[in-house]
């Protein structure tokens, strides 16, 4: 007889027992599975995070070199401070001191020239200091006697900390000596509390301050000598793409506004309105690479005492233009719609308003890239101000010529004479021309916002004694007029 499936896996195998009584015998292959094939899922997901994160580890090394660079600069400090321990005349010198000049490389060592000189001298300085006053206290406490050693030894840490605590909420010294404060405190601490059971303090505070001393000198040397990045250069190149990204969000948004079938798709517009935000956070990144700037020796195009605080003014001052260009998408993307004939009507100027602000724009990001004085800046400024000046009047005009009237309707009312009908015109309101009076009135704001942003790299220029640029057009013309000029300087 054959069997059907049902009833082959309908069988059963029973045991019994010596108790008399039986027990079915389930099979365990289909367990098994089940977690084999559990334990391979398990496995391919972790592997398949392993590969992404090593994707995004490698792009981010591609996109970024630099990042690249500073790590191996950390791996041959550590390396050679490492020699410390090492090699026996060098440990027979300081000790288990040199494990300070480890931990010096560890904590010093930053991404750029900047931070690593700020931290280094903050640490150096502090150690120093902190390290004579905690020898020159524990001196005077024993020459107190011995029960006044441990009050006032108590009593000077008690001060000096409270003192260099308070000092870090002061805004012009938490900016660059912050860290130099804290490690006051612990230095200061530590040798006050350490002499009191140590007899040879003086000693052992000079070890540590040299560990320390090679340890920062290290990192100063290896930062500057390799591969430097400084950031000066870093806080120089964001100001001007930060100004490239202005005029594109700027030009988005308004083409966007204004998009029909014949201007560029909406995607491509998407794409360059959203360079305003990078611009709102830059605020914090600024600051601190003005700071890291300020410690650095001249480097490139960059001379020694480089207004670098100018650039936080045009920074502020690119932001506050970017605020505006916010307002401005938000109110591109929202559901309110002004009349197709008025938009079509101030669709030119409010374009040429967009693009003479754009092109002062570019011409800022261009001074700041090449460090030259424009030629043509002030003729762009004045080409904007005649753009506004121009969308003002035919603003002005809006409400009296360009507002599509309904035609005049017939009512009856009571109060007409004879009781005959009258006629009542029914005049719309401003409420049509509200969300273009808007646009318009953002762009305007803008324009003179961007005015600003002008003023300020003009006085970066006069600071950091920006040369003119040179004309191409009469160059050549003064070459072609003088070429034996050229082949003397040859």
């Amino acid at each position: 007889m054959v069997m059907d499936k049902e009833g082959v896996s309908s069988l059963e195998w029973r045991i019994n027992l010596p108790n008399g009584t039986s027990e079915t015998l389930v099979p365990r292959s289909g367990s098994i599975c089940r977690m084999w094939l559990g334990l391979k899922c398990h496995v391919e997901g972790i592997l398949l995070k392993a590969r992404r994160f090593l994707e995004k580890a490698w792009k981010l090394a591609v996109d970024e070199p630099s990042k690249v660079i500073h790590c191996v600069k950390v791996g041959v400090a550590l390396s050679l401070v490492s020699l410390f321990y090492y090699m026996r005349p060098l440990y027979d010198g300081f000790g288990g001191n040199a494990l300070w000049a480890v931990m010096t490389v560890v904590v010093v060592f930053e991404y750029s020239v900047g931070a690593t000189l700020s931290k280094s001298v903050n640490r150096a300085t502090a150690t120093f200091i902190a390290g004579l006053l905690g020898v020159g206290v524990h001196w005077l406490a024993t020459q107190s006697g011995e029960k006044l050693e441990p009050i006032i030894l108590g009593f000077s840490v008690f001060l000096f900390a409270s003192a260099a605590t308070f000092s870090r909420f002061i805004p012009s010294v938490k900016a660059r000596f912050d860290y130099g404060a804290m490690i006051f405190i612990l230095t200061f601490s530590f040798v006050s509390v350490s002499g009191y059971r140590i007899d040879r303090l003086f000693e052992l505070s000079y070890q540590r301050f040299f560990t320390i001393a090679i340890g920062t000198s290290l990192c100063i040397m290896i930062s500057i000598i390799i591969f430097p990045i400084w950031a000066g250069s870093d806080l120089h190149n964001l100001i001007y793409h930060n100004l490239e990204k202005l005029s594109d969000s700027l030009q988005g948004s308004v083409a966007e506004y204004f998009r029909d079938d014949g201007t560029e798709s909406k995607e491509d517009c998407d794409s360059k309105v959203q360079g305003y935000k990078c611009v709102l956070n830059s605020k914090a990144t600024e600051e601190s690479m003005a700071n890291f700037a300020s410690w650095e020796p001249p480097h490139g195009r960059f001379n020694f005492g480089h207004p670098w605080k100018q650039y936080l003014k045009i920074g502020e001052a690119i932001r506050s233009c970017a605020c505006c260009i916010e307002t401005l998408n938000s109110f591109v993307y929202s559901e309110v719609e002004a009349p197709a004939h008025l938009k079509e009507h101030l669709k030119h100027l409010c374009m040429t308003l967009s693009s003479t602000s754009s092109n002062v724009l570019n011409e800022l990001a261009v001074t700041l890239k090449s460090m030259k004085k424009s030629l043509k800046i002030d003729f762009l400024v004045e080409e904007m101000n005649f753009a506004v000046q121009e969308l003002q009047k035919t603003l002005k005009t809006l409400p009296n010529h360009h507002i599509m009237r309904p035609p005049l309707t017939t009512q009856t009312t009571d109060d007409a004479p004879s009781g005959g009908p009258i006629t009542e015109p029914i005049v719309p309101t401003l409420i049509e021309i509200l969300p273009l009076a808007t646009l318009v009135s953002l762009l305007i704001e803008n324009a003179a916002r961007i005015e600003g942003i002008a003023d300020a790299v003009d006085e970066l220029a006069g600071l950091a004694e920006f040369q003119p640029a040179i004309d191409k057009k009469t160059n050549q013309s003064q070459q072609a007029k003088n070429p034996s000029a050229d082949n003397q300087d040859h």
